[in-house]
């Protein structure tokens, strides 16, 4: 992809003189963080349409995970209502979806259940390390996983969320008690998710571990880590900005369910 040009510099005439180059080094840098950015305005999106495209379940524009993958129905931005029309194919009615829909209430057919307020962060100066006690869990872990997840309620995490990405563990007594992973996937992005430790093992470092570790491997693929909080969460923000995290946005993931329609009472 060719770099942006501010103010066409590339473009030839007359050499800018040393103060004006300074300067527009400053906005170029600007105009390519946004544009290296503008992916995380809709993640779950931009992995559909990108890296997890083979799981998507797609009629027209409109996208979503597996149920048994991840919750997760995406829609441009923003969407039409041809958009939604297409996402009622893909969800069947009573059942339960979430996105970032930011356009304030779904429209006629669908009901806004619940809603949650997230923090976005991106690295900053964050640095992966190796962790001696971090292994790679698989898919005949998925049951203790499931188990963790119950006690300490990390996000989503479903029978086949581990096929997103690669996912870390720590055993203690060869019981899992810490773990975490990776989830969506922008183009040039990994997000890291379902960071969680057993109550009994918690402030023993293993949460910072993992994180370390996780972003170790996808700073070997020259990718970019991001990830999500609960807004509410300060313990949690204020442990990603001591890792070398900032805040980038909040926004809210709503919860929605598809209203049975006359047309599907009678089918």
């Amino acid at each position: 992809m060719r770099a942006p040009d501010p103010q066409g510099v590339c473009g030839g005439g007359e050499r800018p003189s040393s103060a004006l180059s300074g300067q527009l080094l400053v906005v170029f840098q600007a105009v390519m963080l946004g544009t290296e950015e503008a992916a995380l305005d809709n993640p779950a999106y931009a992995s559909l349409c990108g890296a997890h495209a083979p799981l998507a379940q797609v009629r027209g524009r409109a996208r979503r995970y597996p149920a048994d993958v991840a919750p997760f129905l995406a829609l441009p931005h923003p969407p039409s209502p041809q958009d939604w029309r297409d996402a009622a194919d893909l969800v069947a009615p009573g059942a339960y979806v979430a996105g970032r829909f930011d356009d304030g209430e779904p429209p006629d057919g669908w009901r806004a259940v619940r809603a949650f307020d997230l923090v976005q962060m991106v690295e900053e100066h964050v640095a992966g390390a190796d962790s001696t006690e971090a292994i790679s869990l698989g898919a005949g872990d998925v049951p203790e996983m499931l188990e963790l997840v119950a006690q300490t309620e990390p996000g989503p995490f479903l029978p086949r969320t581990i096929e997103l990405g690669s996912y870390l563990g720590i055993r203690r007594g060869g019981a899992l008690v810490a773990m975490g992973g990776e989830r969506f996937k922008p183009d040039g992005w990994t997000e890291i998710s379902a960071i969680c430790t057993r109550p009994d093992h918690q402030g023993e470092g293993l949460a910072s571990a993992l994180i370390g570790a996780l972003i170790a491997n996808i700073q070997r693929r020259s990718e970019r880590v991001f990830l999500h909080a609960m807004g509410t969460n300060t313990g949690a923000i204020r442990l990603y900005e001591a890792l070398g995290f900032r805040v980038r946005e909040r926004a809210t993931l709503t919860v929605v369910t598809r209203v049975p329609l006359r047309d599907d009472a009678a089918a």
